[in-house]
């Protein structure tokens, strides 16, 4: 077999769908039925999953580390808000696109600022470009409301037939279904050409490039990507609560995104999702509890896993050592050096 047919075998393997995802979101499409009095919060998990997908496809995928992807995220729901407050459009969809695509182009311009500098460069410059999007939000408060939040969003029915309910029926259906429809986007990027080259950019920038990768267009156009995602994110929070605010452009968006990433694993675009269902019934269920101290149990468990993970990656290597050192090893090893003596 050639080289280019053992490549694209490797690329179809990647592409097949394992059991273990069809009964994720075969567990997912079943929410729509076995918990219809969960859907609101469920609602919550599934946009904040698509946020956090968002940042995994810059951070697990290129090694972008990002404090500021808020910033996408923000301007998606005001300019979903802006655009049904304003009746320019009312219709769900069409108003996610062109907010995705607001935030796609705010990605494009500030993406020049991730191409320089090292990590806790890029930490500053995107923690900067959010806080300086918030203030301007906070400045035009005769367009975004202010600290306030934008008020009178009223959201025309999806596809024209049905309306947004107040149980969340509609926009949780509305919500998995964007999210399925960009999480198979995402997976055939990552799992294509583009996305392997992105994974041999993040291990090592200065070779990827000496062989021929063009990394500088590359992570340019994964950063545009990602805050489109975001983007999509934001207008889907402000379509389904029908109200904008200046939270959505917080340091606190971005830093419960990699909270969330933490929780459910970079890198595999199902740690965000998991992550952030995760974090949210987890939230839900401990602000129930005890209201006032949710932060500090979420943040031990936090710790805890941190903690945790640290020691069974130590003992693995252990294991992994004491395998290499073990005699039955040594003695394979020994016998398979006999072996190929033999034969010459």
């Amino acid at each position: 077999m050639t080289v280019a047919g053992e490549v694209a075998d490797h690329l179809a393997a990647r592409t097949r769908w394992r059991p273990l995802e069809i009964a994720f979101w075969a567990a997912a499409a079943a929410t729509l039925l076995l918990l219809p009095e969960r859907h609101l919060i469920l609602t919550q998990a599934a946009i904040f999953g698509l946020f956090a997908l968002s940042l995994d496809l810059i951070l697990g995928y290129a090694g972008i580390l990002s404090l500021g992807h808020a910033a996408f995220f923000g301007l998606g729901a005001y300019a979903a808000g802006l655009l049904a407050a304003n009746g320019i459009i009312t219709e769900p969809l069409l108003a996610l696109v062109v907010s995705g695509l607001a935030a796609a182009l705010l990605g494009l311009m500030t993406s020049v600022l991730i191409l320089r500098g090292a990590d806790l460069t890029r930490l500053m410059v995107t923690l900067g470009v959010a806080l300086v999007l918030g203030e301007i939000a906070n400045k035009l408060d005769w367009l975004t409301g202010g600290a306030d939040g934008l008020q009178g969003v009223v959201v025309g029915p999806l596809l024209g037939r049905f309306a947004f309910d107040i149980t969340g029926h509609v926009a949780y259906a509305y919500s998995l279904g964007v999210v399925f429809v960009m999480f198979l986007a995402a997976r055939r990027l990552v799992n294509s050409p583009f996305g392997l080259s992105l994974r041999a950019i993040k291990g090592n920038r200065q070779r990827s490039s000496a062989v021929g990768v063009a990394a500088d267009r590359r992570l340019v156009a994964i950063y545009t990507v990602a805050a489109g995602y975001a983007g999509v994110a934001g207008a889907l929070l402000t379509q389904t609560t029908q109200f904008a605010s200046l939270d959505a452009l917080g340091f606190e968006r971005s830093a419960d995104a990699l909270l969330v990433l933490i929780l459910g694993g970079v890198g595999y675009l199902y740690g965000g999702l998991i992550g952030a269902v995760a974090f949210t019934l987890v939230k839900d269920g401990l602000g129930n509890l005890t209201a006032q101290y949710w932060q500090f149990w979420i943040g031990l468990a936090l710790v805890s896993i941190v903690l945790g993970g640290g020691r069974v990656r130590r003992l693995a290597a252990r294991a992994r050592g004491w395998a290499g050192r073990s005699p039955l090893r040594s003695g394979l090893r020994g016998l398979a050096g006999l072996a190929k003596d033999s034969k010459r």
